[in-house]
């Protein structure tokens, strides 16, 4: 059988289009492992025909493929599985504008949050996947608080206080045994504020 990637980021409109239908989305489910298209229908409580155009719509926008075959009495049944256990909609998809293409390309620091956010995305969808699935009980943590800064020096001394402060528990750690654990910080202004 192939290999299925634990999470495949979607930046490409007919993947996003063809995750769009609700049906689709239950076949990608019932794609986990492989599957022929007459199975996930009964599984769907769906007309055959109707879930096998389904899977030849995931097919060709690349988030199912065909991975082998198997005997049903005197039919032969082709087996799809889903390219990934999971999807994130990168939201990169949507910025097709050049203000924002341009905005990312000269602002580093900016370009580094949007990253740094769409990591953390992807890290927690397969986190879920762990829980869900697995059943693994996850050791997370989220804090979130707000500061606020009179002004550019204000926020550039934090930041150097912030540093200064972690640096040694990024240090006593950083080189344990164990296991490794993602630390983010990000600093930003609040959305919901105009400047």
């Amino acid at each position: 059988m192939a290999v299925v990637k634990a999470i495949a980021e979607v930046i490409d409109t007919d993947a996003l289009q063809a995750m769009a239908h609700p049906m689709r989305l239950r076949i990608l489910a019932a794609l986990r492992e492989p599957d022929s298209a007459a199975a996930v229908a009964r599984g769907l409580g769906q007309p055959r025909q109707k879930v096998n155009y389904h899977v030849k719509e995931l097919e060709r926008a690349g988030l199912a493929r065909r991975v082998g075959e198997r005997r049903a009495g005197n039919l032969v049944e082709s087996l799809y599985q889903a390219t990934a256990a999971t999807y994130v909609v990168s939201p990169r998809l949507a910025w097709v504008d050049r203000p924002r293409i341009d905005a990312l390309a000269e602002q580093v620091a900016l370009e580094n949050l949007v990253s740094v956010g769409e990591r953390l995305q992807q890290a927690a969808a397969l986190l879920l996947d762990r829980a869900a699935f697995d059943g693994e009980k996850i050791a997370s943590a989220a804090v979130e608080t707000e500061v606020r800064f009179a002004d550019a020096a204000q926020r550039k001394a934090f930041l150097a206080e912030y540093v200064s402060a972690i640096g040694p528990l990024l240090k006593k750690y950083g080189d344990s045994q164990g296991d490794s654990y993602r630390v983010v910080l990000a600093v930003h202004p609040d959305s919901k504020e105009t400047s």
